[in-house]
């Protein structure tokens, strides 16, 4: 996939500030409607986005950092790589959604939580948007990161960028669904 610098990290600024305005929404919801679940082994929406919080609490400072040591100067295209480009197409939400075991660390199943996750999501997405503004100065293809599954594979900081937006929006779908669910 090639693309024009400029343009993916507006897309992607974009869809984080959706985001954000959909988890601020939440905030206005009741408990029960946060709580519910669509099955019982199902997530509920604050489920989902404590899921997030868990991968924002490894990609964020990951990302923070890589930016901050980078050198490179920025380039006018972003040509993803093979590895990044699979792991960030299979996040992407699809009309039939391919299910996908999680990892037990990062599997909020029923854990007790509260709106207070949302905050918490919330600062993360603020900052997603601050490091998304800052990348726009280095090289998306050239300032590599590691991923949450192993230190050994580094992914370019454009494809990290994607696969951490597009597995936000998978979940804030499902979020939706679970939320949405309370209203039938």
């Amino acid at each position: 996939m090639k693309i024009k610098t400029q343009q993916l990290l507006q897309e992607l600024t974009t869809q984080v500030q959706d985001h954000l305005a959909y988890a601020t929404s939440l905030l206005a919801q009741t408990d029960e409607a946060l709580n519910n679940r669509i099955a019982p082994h199902s997530w509920s929406a604050l489920e989902c986005i404590e899921h997030l919080n868990r991968y924002g609490n490894f990609y964020l400072p990951e990302i923070e950092r890589r930016i901050h040591q980078s050198q490179s100067k920025p380039e006018p295209e972003f040509k993803s790589g093979w590895l990044g480009n699979y792991f960030a197409e299979s996040m992407r939400p699809k009309a039939r959604l391919n299910k996908m075991k999680t990892f037990a660390k990062m599997d909020p199943i029923y854990s007790k939580l509260d709106k207070s996750v949302l905050d918490t999501f919330i600062k993360q997405q603020q900052q997603l948007l601050r490091l998304l503004e800052k990348s726009g100065s280095i090289s998306l293809n050239k300032t590599k990161t590691s991923i949450s599954i192993t230190k050994l594979i580094r992914l370019k900081l454009g494809d990290t960028f994607r696969f951490l937006i597009y597995h936000n929006e998978r979940h804030i779908q499902q979020a939706k669904r679970a939320v949405e669910s309370t209203r039938a």
